[in-house]
């Protein structure tokens, strides 16, 4: 039986490679593409994060390239050779190769060109291919990045990792917005949150975080919605204002950029992104700014919230007057949020609860929950609701709730601005909208 570090080898970067110049190692890949020399061929191979550049010579290997395509797999014995010039700062002197596949039909996209330049609707049709080109995959490697810092900030913080139920009796924020679904006889839901859950683990361990699937059937064709995203939540207790979570989530994304920054600098470097700065994030109210925005001639009659083109005119606005990429804008009317948002004690017709603003898009929205019974039933009552539907929600703030509150960030769209990329879907692995089911 192998040895399990037989199965899984230690990562081959470049300053690991150096240390092998002159020895031999054995990678295994894709043929990422073939570059016929005179006397020689460059074999370029792509591994799971990175090309590496092979030398083919039938001086020193006895193997018929004609026999390789791109896209055949291969294991490849070679001899290390430092060259800074390729993106590794080493190549490979092959000296063995063995075929270990080879595509049944030639690739409807060629994965060897620099850029895909094919239509998002190409791209997402043909997903499982695009996804091995370099610049595509570095996408989701940075994905990971940041769903990393953000759990490792949780948990170095004292948050406890959950995983609540993804099929409800009721939605968490109502409306029409739900996916219906037949559970052996009785109606059930695609969660819209995890809200209910988060608050009632916040009561067991005071501090949760989860990372998962959350559902919205909103029939929406924009660049900015998908109907499945990553939600990346966290719920903690004992909190004096909402302002509390706000100070959470600066120190996380702190921590998610500076991730980012250490690991991820060959997927930066390809993507060619420019990391925000991030020291303190402003916070101005609903109200302060609707006032900015009608003294700019910009303000749309969307009293309740703020349209896409605000969002874009106040982020600018808050790079322009307080350098920041971030904008916190907090204290949005009541009607707009979630039954279980406390309101302002000192201006009811306004809710302590917030959303955070990156480069002209909303990617949370947080702030402190009722935790009073009394409250929340009332509450729920005066938006039409029946307590009864909600038994065993009401059950943590019937026997006792902490003061306490949260958010939910959505890891496509703080990706998306991240990137600077003009649609959410292609920070999606595998989309959902209107339209796609598939792949």
């Amino acid at each position: 039986m192998k040895k399990i570090e037989d199965i899984f080898p230690a990562a081959l970067d470049a300053e690991a490679a150096a240390k092998c110049d002159g020895g031999d190692i054995t990678v295994s890949g894709a043929i990422h593409k073939i570059r016929q020399m005179t006397s020689f061929a460059f074999v370029i191979l792509r591994t799971g994060r990175s090309l590496i550049q092979g030398v083919y010579s039938s001086d020193n290997c006895d193997f018929d390239l004609s026999r390789l395509q791109e896209g055949s797999y291969v294991r490849v014995l070679g001899t290390v050779k430092a060259e800074s010039r390729t993106e590794n700062g080493f190549e490979l002197i092959i000296r063995q190769i063995t075929l270990l596949s080879s595509p049944a039909e030639q690739m409807p996209v060629s994965l060897s060109k620099k850029y895909l330049n094919v239509s998002l609707d190409v791209n997402l049709s043909l997903r499982p291919i695009v996804l091995r080109h370099p610049m595509q995959r570095a996408i989701f490697k940075l994905q990971e990045g940041i769903v990393s810092g953000f759990r490792n900030y949780m948990l170095a913080n004292d948050f406890t990792e959950i995983h609540s139920p993804k099929i409800v009796k009721a939605g968490a924020e109502g409306g029409a917005n739900l996916f219906k679904l037949d559970y052996f006889g009785q109606q059930a839901y695609l969660a819209q949150s995890p809200q209910f859950y988060k608050q009632m683990m916040a009561a067991v361990f005071d501090r949760v975080f989860e990372i998962g699937c959350v559902y919205r059937a909103e029939k929406h064709s924009t660049s900015r919605h998908l109907n499945e995203y990553i939600g990346l939540d966290f719920e903690m207790a004992y909190i004096d204002s909402m302002y509390d979570i706000m100070a959470v989530e600066t120190g996380m994304l702190k921590a998610v950029i500076a991730e980012l920054r250490k690991n991820y600098q060959h997927e930066l470097g390809l993507l060619s992104v420019q990391l925000p700065t991030i020291d303190h994030i402003p916070a101005l109210t609903f109200t302060e700014v609707k006032d900015i925005l009608k003294g700019m001639g910009k303000a749309s009659k969307l009293y309740y919230d703020l349209e896409p083109e605000e969002e874009e005119i106040i982020c600018e606005y808050a790079k322009n007057t307080f350098g920041s990429e971030f904008l916190f804008i907090t204290h949005y009317p009541s009607a707009k949020r979630p039954f279980y948002a406390m309101d302002d004690a000192d201006s009811p017709e306004f809710a302590l609860s917030f959303d955070l603003l990156f480069r002209g898009l909303e990617i949370t929205t947080g702030g402190q929950r009722i935790h009073d019974y009394n409250m929340q039933v009332e509450k729920m009552k005066a938006r039409g609701l029946d307590p009864e539907d909600f038994a065993s929600y009401l059950m943590i703030h019937k026997h006792g709730m902490p003061p306490h509150g949260g958010l939910g960030i959505g890891l496509e769209r703080l990706l998306m601005r991240i990137l600077n990329l003009p649609n959410v879907r292609q920070t999606a692995l595998f989309p959902r909208d209107l339209t796609r089911l598939e792949p």
